[in-house]
Order: structure tokens, then C-alpha cells, then sequence
């Protein structure tokens, strides 16, 4: 996987091994940089700007060549008092954003769909700028048989959804897990069905729905700040 950015860079610095190889540019100035890949020995390329612009937008003139992502094991969640899990999201950016979300209001674990959902890609990796560095991600073969365990493991259920209960009224278990739907079709019908509360967010205005990350932040936020 190529991933690119100071931010990542910055990422990865704590666990610079898993990096394959790094690509700078030609025009690349961070000189704190630069010493830390000639003092870790990794090995690394200066090639042209015009060349690394193609390899990825917004780059900063690094790019990086790593593993792919390696997803935890969901039942490490179990000791946690609070959980996300995203339900088909498909935007990387969105997921992003999200990540950084959690980790501000220091919530450590996501859960994801393995099929018809992003995964930690590029993208995520860059606009979740640095905060994926100290968020697990699980990535799951069926949520539903996830949530099934999750109640097993002491966790109450809140999706987020149009209709419900105001977010603002809801008196959160000790243990709970919160499921942001999909950006188009919000929660899945059988997701909704196993969620032991529906909560919402109330709007004044006419646009029908909040963006994913956005609808996120407010619930995570009111959340964590009680």
C-alpha cells in the first residue's frame, strides 16, 4: 500500500519498520524528516517533484510504501466502554474523519464490515492525519453475528437514524456501542433490528440528513462530555 503526507509519516515514525520504502521528492525540505529515515536506515528514493505529484494527490512530496493495514481481533473490544461501528460507510473520507473523531474524544476502537464498506486505505490514512496511529480497527464477516456477541459481552446497542429518541435525552449504559449508517441508505434493515435504541439527532432545516462523520461527531461528542 502506498501511502503519503507529513502527518502519516509522523504516524508511522513509532513503528517506522512496517515501512517498505519511502519516496521524496527532489524538492523535499523537511530536514528533520530526512534525518530520521538516515538515521533508521530505512530505504528510501529522491525522484522527481513532477513524478511524485502522480503517486498521490497532496503528497507533500513523501510517499511511503507499506504493508496493508493489519485489523484487530474484535473480541479485544470487550474490555472497552465504548465502541463504534460504522455500518457500510463507503466515503474513505468520511472514515477518516470519523477516525479522528474517536480519537479526540478518546474512543480506541471502530468496527467495519469486511464486504461493501471502506477499509484502511490510502485515503483513510490520510485524512484521518496521524489519529489512525492510536485507533484499532476490527473488520468483521457479519455484523449482526458482532452485535449478537457484543450484548453477550455486557454492551447496549444505540444506532443512529432519522427517526428515535433525541441524542440529547438518552441515558447511555456503561457499556455501549454506537452505529453511524451508511451515508446513502443509513442503517441496514436487520442492523436496525438488532439495535436495542434508536437515536437521533433533531433538525430544523430542510436538508433530510447530516453527512456520516458529521452526525458522528455530535453523538460521539455529547457522549464522551457528559
Amino acid at each position: 500500500m502506498k501511502v503519503y503526507g507529513k502527518n502519516v509519516f509522523n504516524e508511522l515514525k513509532s513503528s517506522y519498520k512496517k515501512i517498505k520504502r519511502i519516496y521524496l521528492s527532489n524538492r523535499f525540505k523537511d530536514e528533520n524528516i530526512i534525518k530520521f529515515i538516515k538515521e533508521k536506515k530505512i530505504p528510501y528514493e529522491i525522484i522527481d517533484a513532477h513524478k511524485i505529484e502522480k503517486m498521490g494527490k497532496n503528497n507533500q512530496g513523501i510517499v511511503m510504501l507499506i504493508n496493508d493495514y493489519e485489523y484487530c481481533n474484535v473480541k479485544d473490544f470487550y474490555e472497552e466502554d465504548t465502541i463504534v461501528i460504522l455500518d457500510h460507510l463507503e466515503d474513505p473520507h468520511n472514515f477518516g474523519a470519523i477516525i479522528r473523531t474517536c480519537e479526540a474524544a478518546g474512543i480506541k476502537s471502530i468496527i467495519i464490515p469486511k464486504d461493501r464498506s471502506v477499509s484502511v486505505n490510502d485515503t483513510v490514512y490520510k485524512t484521518s492525519s496521524g489519529a489512525l496511529a492510536n485507533v484499532n480497527i476490527a473488520c468483521v464477516n457479519n455484523l449482526n453475528q458482532t452485535i449478537k456477541a457484543l450484548k453477550e459481552n455486557d454492551f447496549f446497542i444505540y444506532g443512529a437514524s432519522m427517526e428515535g429518541k433525541s441524542y440529547k435525552a438518552i441515558d447511555y449504559a456503561p457499556k455501549r456501542v454506537i452505529i453511524i449508517g451508511n451515508e446513502g441508505k443509513g442503517l441496514s434493515r436487520l442492523v436496525k433490528e438488532n439495535c436495542d435504541e434508536i437515536i437521533s439527532i433533531p433538525q430544523k432545516g430542510q436538508v433530510n440528513s447530516l453527512n456520516a462523520s458529521v452526525a458522528a461527531g455530535i453523538i460521539i461528542f455529547d457522549l464522551v462530555t457528559r
